[in-house]
């Protein structure tokens, strides 16, 4: 038998082997050794599990938990793990994999109400500990779409039900543990001995489930106090009641019964109702002279300080919005980031005292010469606009900065009503395959990015995981500091989004290193039916959601 030749970019060797040779027995025969354990390969830039057998020849790039694929390989796993200690310990309870906070992934578990106690809690988590040290094998086999859907209909899985039946393909991938069968869109690990680190703990109606470090696998992540992040997934969760789509299959139902347009309208107008209620509390607080507004890249804040200002003109207020960018220091004194390039992110990029100095005068009634900002020339310049507060007026401050308490450290807190928006995902696939939060800014970015900038998506994808830093950084760590939280995601928006976003993805190369995430993505959306043209006109032309497919009513 002829062999096929594996060339691994991990120690840049090249050696045959036998065809059916599977990732890990190459792995173990080259002795790759990554800084953690090995969870999963880059097969010709194509994400794999390490179960996955060579037939031709490939180009293999091994994987750990430091990287964003090999932590998802790892999260996945570890949710069919808890699924099937549950299924063995409690079988009368339902597992619910909700969304991710407080660094864990909220899961609710509840039999008619009844929810688990923290000595079951416990039980659970023993239980799963038993299982990795037995290092059980997890199968992965490709079966007809249609004995997949007896299966799960045996199981009680509806929603994964409806989806594999609104989302037709001639055969599924199905993982099974031991005699427990499941469908993830995304590759597991071969046995559940690689799980050496999670935790379970008692969370509101149900356990938070705990992942390790990326940097430090041997630990776990640090619980955040979220409670207020927590609450707005909650609100969504009763919106998703009310427009009765809280998944993949149901919107895709809904599109396919000809109910879309009803979809789109009800959450438009739940937005709608947010945005006023937003505006009442701070109408309310007669102190309040300066709104500010972050949140993530995509978040859709532009468009929430937009809509927040129409509904306060509404309540006989006049919104006066502030860039941040007219207050860049001038580029010689811009900080520096670790590599010595400019860090425009910084937040002593911008001239915090003058910034505090002007508002306070604002506060005061006296009138300021707003500076301009060249990015051409990188120097601070003045065109005579000058700017007066009244007494009905209310500035609105946006940016990635703006619930960072130093920057407005020098204005009095009751003169200040602080906004966090971001795009909350807060539907799933199904029942356990939940949609991040960021998969869903990606794509909005992508095709914002293309309308706007003309980037293209290996660009933008390229680029993310910076940006994904720089948030880390300068924006979660605030978001806590919010009076309220707005989530500006729309149930039906990845619909939408699939038509744009799919031919730019299908646009990078299989060359690219971005190509695996091209895939992961395409993958993921393909799981949403496609809106139809007459439903897309539907979306108003101050929709968030319009920010990004473009046709808004406001300008950028």
């Amino acid at each position: 038998m002829k062999e096929i030749e594996v060339f691994c970019k991990n120690n840049q060797q090249r050696k045959t082997y036998l065809p059916g040779t599977t990732l890990l027995e190459v792995a173990s025969d080259q002795q790759i050794k990554l800084d953690f354990q090995i969870l999963g390969a880059y097969v010709n830039n194509e994400l794999k599990e390490l179960s996955y057998e060579i037939y031709t020849p490939v180009t293999v790039d091994f994987i750990d938990i430091s990287n964003p694929d090999g932590m998802r390989i790892y999260q996945r796993t570890l949710t069919f793990l808890l699924q099937k200690a549950l299924k063995d310990l409690f079988p009368e309870y339902t597992l619910l994999v909700q969304h991710s906070v407080s660094k864990g992934l909220y899961c609710e578990i509840s039999n008619g109400g009844e929810e688990l106690t923290m000595t079951q809690i416990n039980k659970l988590e023993q239980y799963m500990h038993k299982m990795v040290a037995e290092d059980i094998p997890l199968v992965k086999k490709k079966i007809p779409t249609e004995d997949a859907i007896k299966l799960f209909e045996t199981n009680g899985f509806y929603e994964k039900v409806l989806l594999l039946k609104t989302r037709p393909r001639f055969y599924t991938s199905v993982y099974f543990l031991n005699d427990y069968a499941d469908h993830y869109y995304g590759p597991l690990l071969p046995s559940t001995g690689f799980l050496k680190t999670f935790g379970l703990f008692s969370y509101y109606k149900g356990l938070l489930l705990m992942f390790p470090r990326a940097d430090e696998p041997d630990k776990l992540e640090n619980i955040v106090i979220q409670n207020k992040m927590f609450e707005i997934f909650q609100e969504h969760k009763e919106w998703n009641r009310i427009l009765g789509a809280h998944s993949a299959g149901r919107i895709n139902d809904a599109i396919r019964q000809n109910k879309f347009g009803e979809l789109i309208k009800v959450n438009e107008a739940l937005h709608e109702k947010k945005y006023a209620a937003i505006a009442d509390m701070i109408s309310q607080h007669k102190d309040v002279k300066i709104i500010l507004i972050a949140g993530p890249s995509s978040s859709g804040k532009t468009t929430t300080a937009k809509r927040i200002a129409i509904q306060l003109k509404v309540a006989g207020l006049n919104p006066v919005i502030i860039s941040l960018d007219n207050y860049f220091v001038d580029r010689d004194f811009n900080p520096k980031d670790e590599k010595g390039e400019y860090d425009f992110e910084s937040i002593y990029a911008l001239d915090l005292k003058l910034l505090n100095e002007q508002l306070n005068k604002l506060l005061e009634g006296k009138t300021v010469l707003i500076p301009k900002f060249s990015f051409h020339t990188g120097k601070r310049y003045y065109d005579n606009e000058n700017l007066t507060a009244g007494e009905k007026d209310i500035l609105i401050i946006e940016g990635i900065h703006a619930l960072n308490p130093k920057l407005t450290e020098h204005i009095d807190n009751k003169r200040k009503f602080k906004i966090y928006a971001s795009a909350l995902t807060s539907i799933a696939l199904d029942n356990n395959n939940r949609i991040p939060t960021t998969d869903n800014r990606l794509i909005r970015r992508i095709v914002r990015d293309a309308q706007t900038r003309s980037w293209s998506a290996l660009d933008t994808i390229r680029r993310w995981q910076s940006v994904r830093r720089g948030e880390n950084r300068n924006i979660f760590p605030y978001q806590e500091n919010a009076d309220v939280m707005f989530n500006s995601s729309l149930i039906y928006e990845l619909s939408v989004l699939r038509i744009f976003v799919e031919p730019l993805l299908l646009k990078i190369p299989p060359t690219e290193l971005e190509y695996a995430e091209a895939l992961r993505l395409l993958k993921f959306i393909s799981y949403f039916t496609h809106a139809d043209i007459k439903d897309m006109e539907q979306i108003p032309p101050t929709s968030v959601l319009r920010e990004f497919i473009g046709f808004s009513s406001f300008s950028y």
